[in-house]
């Protein structure tokens, strides 16, 4: 169980199925990739893009209607990049037994304007 504070939550809508009913894995990669986001702008004070995301397992099923929770713990920090574990937990409407869903770790580097990379401010 997450003992930290979630970067974001949301509701998984029917609009965020697949043809089958089910909820997209895609879509919840992308729930992921905002909160890691989020993570990585604060830590960079700036824009930041992801460069990359480490192997992804699903080992529960998001249903319609569930509230989705994304936690986050930073991996490693280092001069223009970030490695951000993000946790999906999913919670039915109507109870209150949490579940894990997937993790995976996203990499983002900070960019300047001209979308080059850039030193991360000090701690």
């Amino acid at each position: 169980m997450p003992t930290s504070v979630p970067v974001i939550r949301t509701i998984a809508m029917p609009a965020d199925t697949n043809p089958a009913g089910d909820i997209f894995g895609g879509w919840l990669m992308a729930q992921m990739d905002l909160a890691a986001g989020n993570v990585a702008a604060r830590i960079a004070r700036g824009r930041c893009a992801t460069i990359a995301v480490d192997q992804m397992t699903f080992v529960s099923p998001v249903f319609v209607g569930d509230e989705v929770s994304f936690y986050s713990e930073i991996v490693k920090r280092g001069r223009t990049s970030i490695r951000i574990r993000i946790e999906a937990w999913r919670r039915p409407r109507e109870g209150d037994e949490m579940q894990r869903v997937t993790e995976a770790t996203f990499t983002f580097v900070a960019i300047d304007e001209d979308r080059k990379p850039r030193p991360l401010p000090a701690d």
